[in-house]
């Protein structure tokens, strides 16, 4: 390939080390990563240069940090693809299009419709729209102190807004929350806005069942705002700690025409640009996916895509830097996603068919795992990476799962 590129990666987590394998898979290049926190996914390793900058969450900081590296790179490089991991990097991002693109190529929307999207109240308003399903919804304001709501206990509680959350703490503080009644109801409303949370509280219709009614959706959308890649995945397991509920800890990946042509739709309508990560649930009663929320983002667990043949970097790099417009590929293909050892499945994958169908697939030899990688295995990375995976041993026993709240 003529022209040269360099990934520059926001984040140092599971997700960062996912995307540029996905790099170095495809392309055999290294990528950089930046952010606050030196973390272990990302440490030792040959396909991944780090970069740690202190009080890189704060925008100024932020905005200095990567247009001084732009300057450094870009002379070197063709391109540079900048890529976001979490919410307080996309923010910032967002906010400064205009200086950033002097220097990278930005696989963003603009602010505007990004703040819709990420809004869950706004966002349940565009699915209106669409006709995209959601579970029954009732929306809680600061000054909201009578709530009469219009369906049966329990009921799903979040924040409307994850960034506002995000700033606050209190005890017992989780992700997410499944309420009984009234009384733990009106509770935990009061705990929240005592804190000085200044969104909106979303109360959704409880819908039923394990980890294996949760369904995620990646996709690709070119920077003309047409769809280039659609890979679904079937949760088989997740985690169940009071503020990561929700982190998929194995993926089946498989294909759904219904889903991929509403969503296609909806993204392509709205001019949607960059990845986008939805979470579904299967609700038995209706036999709908009833849709979560959208990420502005590939979400963690990501590599699932890469892994089960739709490699993201590819996508990026046919959009970004070789000026392709190939047709949209979509997932059919059966694989298995892994973030935790191979017997926690034996233990807490409760749905027989569903274990079955697992095991299957890793005695066939179609699984992985994002972290372990035969291109970067040295001893002391390969020390640390089992660590972080075998520390599931004692957080499945302690946290079990149960049904699952979003």
């Amino acid at each position: 390939m003529s022209k040269t590129f360099l990934p520059v990666i926001l984040g140092t987590d599971a997700n960062a080390y996912g995307l540029a394998k996905s790099f170095n898979d495809k392309y055999n290049i290294k990528s950089l990563a930046i952010g606050t926190f030196p973390l272990k996914e990302t440490q030792n390793s040959k396909i991944i240069d780090v970069k740690i900058v202190k009080n890189f969450k704060d925008e100024k900081v932020f905005l200095k940090t990567l247009l001084e590296i732009g300057k450094k790179y870009k002379e070197k490089y063709d391109y540079l693809i900048l890529l976001s991991c979490a919410e307080w990097y996309t923010n910032p991002i967002v906010n400064n299009m205009e200086e950033l693109s002097k220097y990278y190529s930005l696989p963003f929307m603009n602010k505007e419709l990004k703040d819709k999207l990420e809004d869950k109240e706004s966002f349940y308003n565009i699915c209106e729209k669409y006709n995209l399903d959601y579970p029954k919804t009732y929306i809680v304001t600061k000054h909201n102190d009578n709530i009469n709501l219009p369906f049966e206990f329990p009921v799903a509680l979040k924040p409307s807004n994850s960034t506002l959350y995000s700033k606050i703490d209190f005890e017992g503080k989780e992700k997410c929350y499944k309420i009984n009644n009234q009384e733990d109801l009106n509770k935990t409303v009061k705990q929240i806005f005592e804190a000085n949370y200044e969104g909106h509280i979303i109360i959704q219709e409880y819908i039923e069942g394990a980890d294996d009614t949760m369904y995620v959706l990646n996709c690709y959308s070119n920077k003309e705002g047409k769809v280039k890649m659609m890979c679904l995945g079937r949760c088989i397991l997740e985690e169940h700690t009071p503020y990561g509920i929700g982190n998929y800890r194995a993926i089946i990946s498989e294909g759904n025409k219904v889903i991929y042509e509403k969503i296609k739709n909806f993204l392509e309508d709205i001019k949607y640009v960059g990845f986008s990560n939805f979470d579904f649930k299967y609700d038995n009663k209706d036999q709908k996916y009833k849709l979560f929320e959208i990420n502005i983002r590939q979400g963690r667990s990501s590599y699932f895509t890469t892994a089960c043949g739709l490699n993201m970097a590819k996508y990026l790099v046919d959009d970004l830097v070789l000026q392709k417009d190939e047709k949209t590929d979509y997932n059919y293909n059966k694989f298995l996603w892994l973030h935790t050892p191979k017997n926690i499945l034996k233990k807490y994958v409760y749905n027989k068919d569903t274990l079955n169908e697992a095991l299957n697939l890793i005695k066939n030899n179609k699984y992985a795992y994002t972290l372990k990688n035969k291109k970067d295995n040295n001893l002391v990375r390969r020390f640390w990476i089992n660590r972080i995976y075998n520390k599931d041993y004692k957080m499945f026993k302690l946290y079990p799962p149960k049904d699952d709240v979003k």
